[in-house]
This record gives C-alpha cells, structure tokens and sequence, in this order.
C-alpha cells in the first residue's frame, strides 16, 4: 500500500505563486497532486505552507563541529538543527582543513546516507585553496594553492559526495577549475582576492556562484570592484549571503537584492560551541567568533527569512525564494526541490500568518 497523506492550507506558496485554500496530496514522499478544497472535517488547516528551507553552508550543530567530528552523528545531530529551522536540506561545509580531516568528513557522509540519513545533499568544502588575505577565520598555515594530483585525487575519493568547493579562482590554475568542474562539482568563488576582470572571466568559463557576498572578498571600490562588484553586475552567477545583521548589514542586503533579484541567496554558515580543532568557535550575543574574529552565525534558515521579511523589508514570497527556490536552482535540484509542484519531493514548511515555524513534513511526514 502506498504511504499517503494529505496537507491542507489556507495559503500555499509554490516557489512561483500563491494558491488559496489549496490542498497537497502527498504519495511515497512526493507530491501527487495540489488541487482547491471547501470544507475538512477532523484535519488541520495550517495558516501558511511553502516549499522547505535549504542551507548550502552550515558546519555543525549541538557543540559538534562537524571537521571536529567527522561521522554520521554530527550529521544527524545537524539534520535535527537544521530541521528544527525549516532546513530540510543541507550541505554540511568544511572550513580549510587538512586532507586528513576532509576524507574523513566524506567518509562520513556516506556512512550517513547508508545509515537513511535525510537531508544531506553532499559535502560543501570551503577551501583550503583559497587567497591568505581574504582568509577570515580559517587557518592560515592550511591555505594552499592546489596541485593536479591533489585535485584528481580528492575528486576520486569523494566522487558522489561532494557537491561544492570554495575556492579563490585566482589562486588556482584554470585547468584545475576545469577539472572539478567537469566531475560535476559546483565552484564557487569564495575568499577570493580577485580582481573584477578575474572574476568575470571565470563567471564565463564555468563558476556559477560566489560564497557569502561582501565576506572575505575584494570590496567594491570606485577604481577596482572587485568580486563584489562583479559578482552584482554579472548576468548569471549566483551567490549567497548571510542575513543575520552581523556579516552584512540589512542595508547591503538591500542593494544585492535589488542588483541580483533571483541571483541571491540565503545561507546560514552557521557553526556551533567548538572547543578542541583549529576553529574554536564562542558564541558571543547572537554571534560566534574565534579568535576575536567574526568565524559563524547562529542563524536558522527560519531565522534569516524572518531577517529578510522584517528587517530587509521583502516580501514573503521573495524571501521564501531566497531561502529555498534559489538555493535548489543553484545546486542544480531546482526538478526536486525549491517548489511545491506534482513530482517534486514532499519537503515542505508550514507556518503562520506572521511567517512563524509551526511544523516541517519531510517526504512521508511531519517531524516537529
């Protein structure tokens, strides 16, 4: 017998547009059908319903830091945080870090997903191939530029887990980008000193995104404008962004949305209480540091798209989007997720009238 279930709402919002007092009928995890409806008897009728958050750059959860616990238990531990703030899907991310570490992340993954594991959509790497100067919090004595046995060795290892890498394009040779990109991996220019004209023509040969806009990067200036320059004005590349008033200002915020539109997305990079490893990471107020430097937030996905509605001032729909719709087109699972549409994934949010979290159903049902 197929497993079904049926979830009605007095506003769906689809990822495209809104539907009113619509109904989602849901079979073996994927959504069968959305159709109108009149009156429920003995049903729940939930305020508000939207396609589930995704988080492309999260590194850990409840004091496990997932480069400092490389298993499946940290990942579990991350789905459960990052189910708890609307996030049904992650990329857990590791900062620059030894080789050692890195494959012992990817074996994690796997052990993960054979375990049934949900929500994990691969392994983000943020370096080590990266520029010093735009190095943030990451340890210095790690960064490196890579070579070609290193990359067609880790990309041998890890094939089917990683998803992403962040990188600084002009650290790195153009046929390395080259071959990581042909095995299928998503680049994504990141602590990156390039200069606008650099990272145009990488944008046009390849890299599709740009990690966290404004942070470790070249600034916008009026003579040089850099990444963050090239990264508004380019007609195609994605990047993500972290919306906790802390990283950028709501302002900022503002101005790339209204420059990138569909381009822009949320992140969390949110880390989590760290005390052994190279990032020891402290919460302080609402923000985490590491060696008095600014290193994560303590951002849910739920959390940013309120910060997008109250304090950036969009409207509902645009910050579900960046929340979700985009971030699928961006990792290319725009045909599973991001949307409430016949044949895509049950992953779905519902919420209130003032856009608060009220539950999460996760392909066969709710979890909150």
């Amino acid at each position: 017998m197929p497993n079904t279930a049926i979830i009605y709402a007095n506003k769906i919002y689809t990822g495209k547009e809104w539907l009113q007092r619509h109904c989602i009928h849901v079979t073996d995890g994927f959504i069968s059908c959305i159709e109108p409806f009149e009156t429920v008897h003995n049903a729940i009728i939930y305020p508000v319903i939207a396609p589930a958050l995704i988080d492309a750059q999260i590194y850990g959860a409840q004091e496990q830091l997932f480069a400092v616990y490389p298993n499946s238990k940290s990942l579990w531990a991350l789905y459960h945080y990052c189910s708890k703030g609307g996030a049904l899907h992650f990329l857990p991310t590791v900062a620059t870090n030894t080789k050692e570490v890195m494959y012992a992340c990817i074996d994690a993954v796997r052990a993960y997903w054979k375990e049934g594991g949900k929500g994990c959509l691969g392994l983000h790497l943020e370096g080590p191939w990266i520029h010093p100067a735009k190095k943030g919090a990451h340890i210095e004595a790690l960064i490196h530029s890579p070579t070609q046995e290193e990359v067609t060795e880790l990309i041998a290892y890890g094939q089917g887990v990683i998803k992403m890498i962040t990188l600084a394009p002009e650290v790195c040779n153009s046929s390395i980008i080259q071959q990581i990109l042909q095995a299928g991996i998503i680049v994504s220019a990141g602590h990156s000193n390039a200069t606008f004209l650099q990272a145009t023509n990488t944008f046009n040969h390849g890299i599709t995104a740009v990690t966290h806009l404004y942070n470790a990067m070249s600034p916008l200036t009026h003579r040089e404008p850099g990444l963050v320059g090239a990264a508004l004005l380019h007609p195609t590349v994605m990047s993500s962004i972290i919306p906790d008033g802390y990283h950028v200002s709501f302002e900022a915020i503002q101005i790339a949305q209204k420059l990138m539109q569909e381009r822009l997305f949320v992140i969390t990079d949110a880390v989590t209480t760290t005390h052994s490893g190279p990032y020891q990471h402290y919460l302080n107020g609402d923000k985490y540091e590491s060696n008095g430097i600014l290193s994560g937030s303590a951002l849910t996905m739920h959390k940013a798209l309120k910060n997008l509605i109250q304090h950036v001032g969009l409207p509902a729909e645009t910050a579900i989007n960046m929340c979700s719709t985009y971030p699928a087109k961006m990792l290319g699972l725009q045909n599973q997720l991001g949307f409430l549409k016949e044949q895509h994934k049950a992953s779905i949010i519902a919420m209130d009238e003032d856009y608060q979290l009220l539950n999460c159903f996760h392909e066969i049902g709710w979890i909150n």
